[in-house]
């Protein structure tokens, strides 16, 4: 299947910030792409780069059989793009905006006002189609956005941390419409900082740092890099943590970990379900209760911390080299 997006050798800098160095990516037609980092990665900047909102310095990038670099208009005739922050206009109503988007792309103004009725019912802005955007709230703004950059339904998608702002029950909503577009065949390349996220969309994730791509796999490849499973307890009487400690360490695979301030305790493990019940009925042989206890796989930090040396930064902007 031929790469929808690829990106060779993409250099870019600002001054003494080489925000990318030589990053590397292939999406096949029709999938997800999940590129993972914390601030400061690059992710954002290969998004403008690939998107033609930056010239890169060097390297090579086509986008829907497209050379960016040759070609940006053609490009952007084939993407859709959704950035970090709304781009609204706020005396704009709901609908205003997404009809303007569409005769932006040369729509006929009933077709325009037939997609932005159809928008802003998938998105759930029905009820506020008619009010000025500057009224909204932020995840509302958020859900309009991301409804402008489908006005022309592209085959290519870029999303740059499209669910920041939204509560839960938006989120949701937002994978089940990206979930759609990939479906109907629409490459997407979407930049997050959570690995939920990742596992839910992405067929194939590419962790960046330092403006290179240092990892690629699915979502459990990466997991398993940093030590596969966990056995994680809290115990409820701070005095037998000690005891606790000595139990999981008899069955654990590498450093215990213990947080004193919430009587947690967490050492790598093998052995999956089964192996947790020997733990528990061990501890429970030794009158040590538990307030919670748990196989656990590894979190967006661990994976984090595993293949980049630090954690996860939990902002929810990134600087200009993002």
């Amino acid at each position: 299947m031929p790469g929808a997006i690829r990106a060779e050798g993409l250099v870019k800098t600002f001054g003494d910030v080489r925000a990318l160095d030589g990053v590397d990516l292939d999406v096949p037609q029709g999938t997800v792409l999940g590129l993972l980092g914390p601030n400061g990665a690059g992710k954002t900047t290969a998004v403008r780069c690939l998107t033609t909102l930056l010239r890169p310095d060097a390297g090579h990038a086509v986008v829907a059989g497209i050379d960016v670099l040759k070609d940006p208009d053609a490009v952007r005739h084939n993407i859709g793009l959704s950035g970090q922050f709304a781009a609204v206009d706020e005396y704009l109503t709901g609908r205003e905006n997404l009809v303007m988007v569409g005769r932006l792309y040369q729509m006929g103004r009933r077709a325009a006002k037939a997609r932005a009725d159809e928008l802003l019912e998938q998105f759930h802005l029905t009820d506020a189609a008619d009010r000025i955007t500057k009224n909204y709230s932020g995840g509302m703004r958020r859900r309009l956005d991301l409804a402008a950059a489908l006005v022309v339904r592209p085959p290519v998608m870029f999303m740059d941390e499209p669910t920041t702002g939204l509560d839960p029950r938006n989120r949701l909503q937002l994978w089940d419409v990206i979930k759609d577009l990939v479906s109907g065949g629409t490459t997407l390349l979407l930049t997050t900082q959570y690995l939920e996220e990742a596992d839910h969309l992405a067929h194939d994730i590419a962790v960046v740092d330092h403006g290179r791509v240092i990892a690629r796999g699915t979502s459990d490849e990466l997991k398993s890099r940093t030590g596969g499973e966990r056995i994680e307890v809290i115990v409820r009487a701070r005095e037998l943590m000690p005891e606790a400690a000595t139990v999981l360490s008899a069955y654990g695979l590498g450093e215990l970990a213990v947080e004193d301030h919430t009587r947690k305790l967490t050492v790598p493990v093998s052995g999956g379900p089964k192996l947790l019940a020997e733990v528990i009925r061990e501890l429970d042989a030794r009158g040590i209760e538990l307030d919670d206890v748990g196989l656990r796989r590894p979190t967006l930090d661990d994976v984090f911390l595993s293949l980049t040396g630090h954690m996860a930064e939990a902002a929810l902007t990134e600087e200009a080299t993002g």
